[in-house]
């Protein structure tokens, strides 16, 4: 595991908004969709709200890898299951986003059970 520049994780967690884009088995990269984001103690994390059945979620699980955008920032990453912060995650979430119906979805047991670190490669 690489640590994030902190200069680039501040540009990201700037942001209101992060493409991800998984690799295939192949190595090309999926479409990249838009996902709320949240750093906590210098991680960077990410959920499907859909939980499971989330497109781009199923496609990262494939591979772990893949590829970021925001904040001005383009990285190659790795994506690894983490429920060590949820409770954290969680107040960021609300702290990013506020409190409307998409914070209860993204903080959701489904959502939170698909809980992803994101790392640089």
């Amino acid at each position: 595991m690489t640590d994030w520049n902190p200069d680039d994780l501040a540009a990201i967690d700037a942001d209101g908004e992060l493409r991800v884009a998984a690799h295939r088995p192949d190595g090309t990269l999926r479409n990249p969709r838009i996902v709320w984001h949240v750093v906590v103690d210098d991680d960077l994390y990410i959920r499907s709200v859909r939980g499971t059945e989330g497109a781009w979620y199923r496609g990262v699980q494939r591979t772990g890898t893949g590829q970021i955008d925001s904040g001005g920032i383009h990285a190659d990453v790795t994506f690894t299951h983490d429920d060590s912060r949820d409770d954290a995650i969680d107040r960021a979430y609300h702290a990013k986003y506020g409190n409307g119906s998409a914070v209860e979805a993204i903080t959701s047991p489904a959502a939170t059970a698909t809980t992803l670190r994101i790392d640089p490669r």
